[in-house]
């Protein structure tokens, strides 16, 4: 018998939560505007904290706040974010606690130029390299492992700001997609990896770096094409010249990017998101479907593998709870008396259409089971006779050192439990995993040597980290 997993040690409760958002623009009138639009596009990737950087070529103006987009940003502070190029970010705090001196962009002054950085990712040496750092005199600002890169950066900024870049970014290891700026040049790298997704547009003539291509399409840019992996693009007035200073090694693009991260609109890694998921949809039902009378998602995340599940299984699709899409952040706390509320003011289920029904839900994941369990229990009380779930990928058994919130084994219920414990924790009838075969033929992508990380599903980790890293790894140092 499973007991419910205990909450982190920190306080917070893990899950599978975005990681972070970038956005730039660089030879746009309104560019702190064209920013606010791609952070709002791109608030899927983080909600704690948002913030833009602009420059006008001579100062430096800088916002950021604690809450979501549309909360941090009024019509007055945009005014006050002058210049034709400007930096954003969204942020869910992977490395660092969730507090304003951890928000981003990151600004320092140097030597007279500033350097201005938002960066999506994880760096699993950056504790070490901190360590390193301050016995040398550095003294750090936040609990951020972003700001190692900027005191590498200020360390080698007399070889020129190429070698500068190639040098800082070369002693990080880890996954970084990171736009960052100075006054007069907007700055795009990716890791030689490809962890994370970045990607180029134009805009009558400006240039634009954002994590996805979503926040392209709001802003009326077009897509050019991705920052390869191991990228530095420098665009200024000269315009746009790009180097690549890294060893060459073998991509490994986060596989969970399409699974949950990034937005069903977007194209990633060469690949359109919506496809991608309606495709493992029919590979979960053509590996395993058992009879139902219905097939439905917990709105939102597993609406398109269930389009596609129900397709290949020819059962029909239902929407057997309802999303209220106008939850907030904050709201009136229930009592004690009124049990699960958390999860039912989000979903609520139609009872008309769950009645006596066999269910067959498609999920995306299931991290620690615990909110699955408290949602299941109530499609039972709802009045559904049969409750089989389909996971559109494989069990998530390790943690992820690169920019995804689990970063230890005990909070993966699959890494202590096998699939049947799980299906009687969390209350089903029957319960199926696709299988890693299927999550690859999924990405069209060949079973060996292929472009992506599956670490979390297998513990095969492209890039070596240490036991120490952890979300609150600076914290305690």
């Amino acid at each position: 018998m499973i007991s419910p997993l205990p909450n982190h040690p920190t306080g917070y409760t893990p899950s599978k939560r975005e990681e972070c958002g970038v956005f730039g623009v660089y030879g746009h009138a309104e560019a702190a505007k064209l920013a606010y639009f791609g952070l709002y596009a791109l608030q899927h990737r983080g909600q704690e904290s948002a913030g833009i950087t602009s420059s006008d070529g001579c100062q430096i103006y800088d916002y950021k706040h604690m809450g979501l987009v549309y909360e941090v940003f009024k019509e007055e502070t945009l005014k006050e974010l002058k210049g034709d190029l400007a930096i954003g970010h969204v942020r869910y705090s992977t490395t660092g606690a969730s507090r304003l001196a951890n928000a981003q962009p990151f600004v320092v002054l140097h030597k007279g130029e500033y350097y201005c950085m938002a960066h999506n990712g994880n760096l699993v040496n950056a504790a070490s390299i901190r360590r390193e750092l301050e016995r040398e005199g550095t003294i750090f600002q936040s609990t951020m492992d972003t700001e190692v890169i900027v005191h590498l950066l200020a360390r080698n900024l007399g070889y020129g700001l190429e070698e500068a870049l190639a040098r800082a970014l070369g002693r990080v290891q880890g996954a970084f997609s990171i736009v960052m700026c100075t006054r007069d040049k907007l700055i795009g790298a990716r890791d030689p990896r490809g962890f994370r997704p970045l990607c180029l547009g134009e805009l009558n003539g400006a240039y634009v770096l954002s994590s996805e291509t979503c926040a392209l399409d709001l802003i009326e840019a077009t897509y050019i094409r991705d920052v390869e992996p191991g990228e530095i693009v420098i665009i200024d007035r000269n315009g746009l010249r790009s180097f690549k200073p890294f060893e060459r090694v073998r991509p490994a693009h986060c596989i969970f990017e399409f699974i949950y991260f990034a937005r069903p609109d977007s194209i990633i890694f060469g690949q359109n998101v919506y496809a991608f998921r309606k495709r493992l949809g029919h590979l979960m039902a053509r590996e395993n479907h058992p009879d139902a009378d219905l097939v439905m998602p917990f709105p939102d995340s597993g609406n398109y593998a269930a389009l596609g599940f129900a397709e290949e299984s020819r059962i029909p699709l239902e929407m057997g709870v309802i999303r209220n899409h106008y939850v907030g952040r904050t709201f009136i706390q229930p009592s004690q008396t009124m049990r699960d509320f958390g999860v039912r003011i989000k979903l609520n289920p139609v009872r008309e259409i769950l009645k006596g029904k066999r269910v067959v839900i498609v999920e995306d994941s299931i991290i620690r089971g615990t909110t699955t369990r408290t949602r299941i229990k109530t499609l039972r009380e709802a009045g559904a006779r049969e409750v089989h779930m389909v996971v559109s990928c494989p069990p998530h058994k390790h943690p992820c050192p690169y920019g995804i919130d689990f970063s230890t084994k005990g909070e993966l219920i699959a890494a202590q439990h096998s699939v049947e414990e799980i299906r009687d924790f969390i209350g089903l009838d029957s319960l199926s995993y696709l299988s890693l075969e299927g999550l690859l033929q999924g990405a069209q992508a060949p079973l060996e040597a292929h472009p992506y990380c599956v670490a979390c599903f297998n513990g095969d980790y492209p890039v070596a980290f240490t036991e120490e890293f952890r979300k609150d790894c600076f914290e305690s140092l």
